[in-house]
């Protein structure tokens, strides 16, 4: 059946018109995206950020501390930094004592927020969790946060 065929009309040809043009707008931005640049310069940011370095660490660091969450300054005595993304929080109950815990609450999986008042919180339903162990300070949590073993090497902290 043709489009001047019975079922069809003005307004079935207008909406054909419209996908088949955002179609090929779309299939001309990814074409354009596969072009090259013949700048020569390998280094070139290809969306707009910034150059990545061709030599070392591609985070602009070094590779000895690639791997480090965070320095040991960065964590306070008496409390602590959770690192979500890590799925880890880093506790100092004492100078120079650093312990890990996992950042999910054991109540019911929220992610920890916060490490304030010598507790790791989780603000969904306001569990508390002890800095020194993990252990349950206020519920309605019943589990402690499991540990999760970190190391320290110079001033520099990272999962063991």
């Amino acid at each position: 059946m043709s489009d001047d065929q019975g079922l069809t009309g003005p307004a079935t040809r207008t909406r054909r018109a419209l996908l088949t043009g955002a179609g090929a707008v779309g299939a001309a931005v990814v074409l354009a995206a596969c072009g090259s640049d013949d700048s020569g310069d390998t280094a070139a940011p290809t969306s707009g950020g910034p150059p990545v370095p061709s030599t070392g660490d591609a985070g602009g660091g070094d590779r000895e501390g690639a791997q480090s969450l965070a320095r040991t300054a960065d964590i306070p005595v008496g409390g602590g930094t959770v690192y979500p993304a890590q799925g880890v929080v880093i506790t100092q109950p004492r100078e120079g004592e650093f312990k890990g815990f996992d950042s999910i609450c054991t109540h019911q999986g929220c992610p920890v927020t916060s490490v304030d008042g010598g507790t790791i919180n989780c603000t969904c339903h306001f569990s508390k969790f002890s800095i020194e162990d993990g252990s349950v300070k206020g519920g309605p949590a019943t589990k402690p946060l499991p540990p999760k073993n970190v190391k320290v090497t110079g001033d520099r902290i990272s999962l063991a």
